[in-house]
């Protein structure tokens, strides 16, 4: 992974941009493997497949991000749009998980 890439605020041409946005991009797809990893620790953990589906943690999760975004002064609103779908996509592989261990 080429790491040689200048911050937003250094940036001054579209390739700078364009290569700051692909490096960032590789750097959120490792950090949803970690994350998708805890789905599956998450998984393995739980003895019962009923409590894979939390909707308090489910909306604490959502509002933790749309907040943490609202600070930061990014669209909050969408950003949690787009938790949620995170959220349920990974209720879906947890689910998936917790099967593919006990089959």
């Amino acid at each position: 992974m080429d790491e040689n890439y200048k911050l937003p605020e250094d940036c001054e041409t579209m390739a700078e941009v364009r290569k700051g946005v692909d490096a960032t991009d590789r750097e959120l797809m490792a950090l949803l493997d970690r994350r998708f990893g805890y789905m599956r620790a998450a998984a393995r953990i739980k003895t019962d497949r009923n409590v894979v589906r939390d909707e308090a943690r489910k909306a604490e999760v959502i509002e933790n991000a749309r907040a943490d975004a609202e600070k930061r002064d990014l669209p909050h609103g969408k950003i949690a749009q787009i938790w949620g779908l995170l959220v349920e996509t990974s209720i879906t592989y947890e689910l998936v998980e917790w099967d593919r261990i006990r089959s």
